[in-house]
């Protein structure tokens, strides 16, 4: 497989890219239920509903158990009255993993790479720096390169791409061992340096 290699001036040639990463077949399904998978890992179980002992009400029994014709009572706490308690509340520690183990990680990875290749959205890249910590600076080689939103994709990340790149809406730039399916989807393009292609050639083989 093949990938287009470009520089500050535009199309520079090619670059051979692994087809294990970048020529598999598309799998809908499976790259559905990674994405699925990522998100819910992002959750955070911060929603708590209270029980019936965690209600504040009197425990006094609201009126005598036979002869008033209503149905029986023990408290104001119970579920079945308006401010009590709920049966089967929501905790803070609710686990919504979803389990996808590493082989279909992987996969669906790969899945997703090999139909941006296809569809033309992955540009690789000798090596992506700026010499200063300026947005301007950055947002000026990103258009350069001919990119108005990108993900780009580096072996690592240095201060000044890290501080360039917070204010752009429709550029991020994240290292190769934080690539996940979800920002891989979200923008138009992918910027890929050379060192970053080898790291994920080793993460997803």
């Amino acid at each position: 497989m093949e990938l287009k290699l470009i520089n500050d001036q535009g199309a520079a040639g090619t670059c051979d890219a692994p087809d294990a990463l970048f020529g598999r077949a598309f799998n809908e399904a499976l790259v559905h239920q990674v994405v699925v998978a990522y998100q819910a890992h992002a959750r955070v179980g911060s929603r708590a509903q209270k029980d019936r002992g965690a209600v504040k009400h009197s425990t006094r029994k609201p009126w005598r158990q036979k002869g008033t014709g209503r149905a029986r009572a023990g408290m104001t706490s119970s579920p079945l009255w308006r401010g009590g308690g709920k049966i089967f509340p929501s905790s803070p520690d609710e686990n919504f993993a979803h389990k996808v183990n590493r082989k279909m990680y992987r996969a669906g990875m790969a899945s997703i790479l090999s139909q941006l290749a296809r569809e033309d959205r992955i540009r690789v890249v000798d090596e992506f720096r700026v010499d200063a910590p300026k947005t301007k600076l950055l947002a000026q080689k990103v258009k350069s390169l001919g990119f108005e939103g990108v993900l780009v994709i580096t072996d690592e990340i240095d201060q000044n791409l890290a501080l360039s790149s917070r204010n752009l809406p429709h550029v991020e730039v994240i290292a190769a061992r934080h690539t996940d399916p979800v920002s891989l989807i979200r923008y138009p393009n992918v910027l890929l340096t050379k060192k970053a292609l080898a790291r994920l050639e080793e993460m997803l083989k």
